[in-house]
């Protein structure tokens, strides 16, 4: 089904059995350097699902370039452990590969017990937020030779190949870099010397694992910062990397720096491929493609259009290891799918905390959560088909039980509609897409348009209920907030009515900002306009930029808090911030409403007292739960587990979790009305 996906490939020596690479992320699964049981887990699942290369790392070269949550391999006595990990994903039929690391000035000092990260110059690091010191002579041949010791272990412990990275604004690229690399010596001013260090270093690795071992390089295809290298200097640099022995290119975005989206839904899939076929077209090993390469029909179509000779699935093997089986096996429909919402991945690795994935509840948990057949199958209701309810359901029948599910919507999904409402967030709704493939392939009857009340509580007669009723927007305590004419951000996400010219937001979390950026972006051109204005130069760039930001409703928010959007995840603020500002929306903090009309605000902010008339007033000031069932059932004693919204206002990755573990944790003996 996916030809190119799925054929073989050559690197150096190596034989690869598909087209399919997962490259090296942070997981922080330990805080000593050491693998551990949950990286074995892990490592052993993402090979189980069909992978031609699995990468594990980032492992550091020395402690002061990793710090202490990243893996190391700085001395032999790692080297059984990580023996025994390659070991397990060969066995799986995946080929382990390893990546080599040092942050440089990106390491931050208290991972690296209060030193000062060292770098090409002494230049304030935006990422660490910390001035290094400038390497000696001395520290780049320490380093270089810290590279080809880990390269020489590594073939020890069974790796089948070494990636260095040179990516995401780490070492090897602070030297390539004119804004970081400042030196005056061999290692720095012209393109020659600012490509010794990079050079020397592959050298050095080659010599250490020899010419018939595979060699890689991760890049960076465009740093995607000012006055640093952009996608013109970036093939120069490859054929650097090539003439210096690597044999596979592996092309990623920018750096983490950066103020362009490297990772979240605003990338549209696949969006770096042009990155990879600007180094394709520049040397003659194998490329690899990064970024948001979601579907294996997009994932696909860059192999067969030249673009790349690979392809990376990172966080979309997080959220389902089982992709490339899947795939391969012509059942696309049922792969979980990761949406880049950044909540479970990225967001904990920027806070030193363990990855897990929001869409897929054994992600980290594979030993703890393995779904196994039970010997007890039940009548199972489940009560709502958000998104707590569907995977409960789906949990359920995989683990054997008679499973019905019941909504009284027209549809299923629930609050998940909502999400995938403001622009660039459609990703969303895959997983409306996912569960009916699952639902479908499980033969769950679904019953629409169907409220559980007590008559069919007592017609179905279920041996046990997982009750999911979600919740309903909540209107906040301001006088007049509930004046006919005002809306919620629920009624405006679901239904997107006329809003007029000028509109107001009450509640300034991530539900109100999200809603303010779906109001502003009403009016303005699709992406398929823009496309076509600029090929026939139908506009000047100026006035493109005006059609694309300017919509047909201004939009106001009022916050209380000194601070708005406090409960968006770290990675994904900046980016959203950044689009609020790019449509012009005004962000009113530390403004108390006092009084609300269909028309109208009024508030107070730095003590004063201000009114202001608008065409439309928005509430969006969170929700409350909807669990009435749960009394009737209480009343009718009949087991029965709450999960989700209805037991209080969630997120999306604990709906989900949730569900798994209501269904999960049916063989345990539970309480009444016992939350999941």
């Amino acid at each position: 089904m996916y030809p190119y996906l799925f054929s073989p490939i050559r690197i150096n020596r190596l034989e690869v059995k598909n087209r399919i690479a997962y490259p090296a992320l942070g997981l922080a699964f330990s805080h000593d350097r050491r693998l551990n049981g949950r990286y074995f887990n892990y490592f052993q699942e993402i090979a189980r699902g069909g992978a031609g290369i699995v990468t594990v790392g980032p492992v550091g070269v020395d402690v002061i370039g990793a710090g202490f949550i990243v893996l190391t391999l700085d001395n032999d006595g790692a080297i059984p452990d990580f023996k025994r990990l390659t070991d397990m994903i060969r066995s799986e039929g995946a080929s382990p590969w390893i990546q080599l690391f040092h942050a440089g000035a990106y390491s931050h000092p208290i991972l690296i017990n209060n030193q000062t990260p060292m770098a090409p110059s002494a230049v304030l690091s935006k990422y660490s937020r910390t001035i290094p010191r400038e390497m000696t002579l001395e520290d780049i041949l320490g380093v270089q030779e810290a590279f080809a010791a880990a390269a020489r272990r590594a073939r020890e412990a069974g790796f089948d190949g070494v990636e260095i990275i040179a990516s995401g604004g780490y070492l090897l690229t602070q030297f390539w870099s004119p804004l970081k690399n400042q030196r005056t010596d061999l290692y720095g001013g012209s393109f020659e010397n600012r490509a010794r260090f990079p050079r020397e270093t592959i050298q050095k690795v080659r010599a250490a694992v020899g010419d018939d071992f595979p060699v890689g390089v991760r890049m960076a295809g465009n740093d995607f910062v000012p006055g640093s290298n952009t996608d013109s200097e970036t093939p120069a640099i490859a054929r650097a990397y090539e003439a210096a022995g690597v044999d596979v290119i592996n092309v990623t975005g920018g750096w983490h720096e950066t103020r362009v989206p490297q990772l979240p839904m605003e990338l549209p899939r696949g969006a770096y491929a042009y990155l990879a076929l600007n180094i394709k077209r520049a040397v003659s090993v194998p490329v690899m493609a990064s970024n948001r390469i979601a579907d294996p029909g997009g994932a696909d179509r860059l192999l067969r259009d030249g673009c790349a000779d690979m392809v990376n699935l990172g966080r979309v093997l997080i959220a389902d290891p089982f992709w490339p089986l899947k795939a391969f096996e012509g059942r696309a429909a049922e792969i979980r799918p990761c949406t880049a919402c950044g909540q479970g991945c990225a967001d904990q690795v920027f806070t030193g905390q363990p990855v897990f994935c929001a869409g897929n509840p054994r992600a980290g948990f594979e030993a703890e959560r393995v779904i196994e057949k039970t010997d007890t199958p039940r009548r199972i209701l489940v009560a709502g088909a958000g998104p707590a309810g569907l995977e409960a359901a789906v949990t359920a029948a995989l683990m054997g039980h008679r499973v019905e599910l019941f909504e009284q919507a027209p549809d299923i999904g629930g609050q998940i509609w909502l999400a995938g409402a403001p622009p660039h967030k459609q990703e969303y709704l895959e997983y409306i897409r996912y569960y009916r493939a699952m639902l479908n392939r499980l033969e769950i009857p679904v019953h629409l348009n169907t409220p559980v009340d007590a008559a069919l509580i007592r017609a179905q007669a279920p041996e046990h209920v997982i009750a999911a009723t979600g919740a309903a927007p909540l209107r906040p305590p301001i006088p007049g907030a509930d004046a006919e004419g005002i809306l919620t951000a629920w009624e405006v996400l679901r239904h997107n009515p006329p809003l007029g010219r000028e509109v107001a937001i009450i509640g300034g979390g991530a539900v109100g900002l999200e809603t303010a950026l779906f109001v502003a972006a009403k009016g303005t051109i699709s992406a398929e306009t823009l496309a076509f204005l600029f090929t026939y130069r139908a506009a000047s760039e100026e006035r493109l930029r005006e059609l694309v930001f300017n919509g047909s409703s201004r939009v106001t928010v009022f916050e209380m808090l000194p601070r708005a959007g406090g409960d968006v995840g770290r990675s994904t603020r900046w980016v959203l911030f950044e689009r609020l500002k790019q449509f012009g929306v005004t962000i009113e903090t530390g403004a108390r409403v006092t009084e609300l009309t269909a028309r109208s605000v009024a508030w107070e902010q730095d003590g004063t007292a201000h009114n202001r008339a608008f065409d439309q007033v928005v509430v969006a000031s969170g929700s409350c739960p909807v669990n009435t069932l749960a009394e009737r059932l209480t009343a009718q004693e009949i087991p029965f587990t709450t999960v989700g919204d209805c037991t209080g206002p969630r997120k999306i990755q604990d709906a989900i979790h949730g569900g798994f573990l209501a269904a999960f944790n049916l063989d345990r003996k539970q309480k009444h009305g016992e939350a999941a």
